[in-house]
């Protein structure tokens, strides 16, 4: 994937504004799974703004 930060900052859904990695995928995606979670791009807008980025949480918001 590549990683045009000014296309995918129109695109980001991830509520957490001072995140300095907004917009930039690939900076998010490894920051994340570091911490064995989920960007918040993959979560529905309700359980986002939660800022639990906890995989069973993912799991929880689609119910699995």
């Amino acid at each position: 994937m590549e990683c045009a930060v000014n296309e995918n900052k129109k695109k980001c859904t991830c509520t957490y504004e001072p995140c300095p990695r907004k917009g930039n995928c690939c900076q998010c995606v490894a920051y994340h799974r570091q911490f064995n979670e989920v960007p918040g791009c993959f979560f529905p807008p309700e359980a986002e703004k939660t800022y639990d980025r906890s995989i069973a949480r993912l799991a929880a918001a689609y119910k699995l």
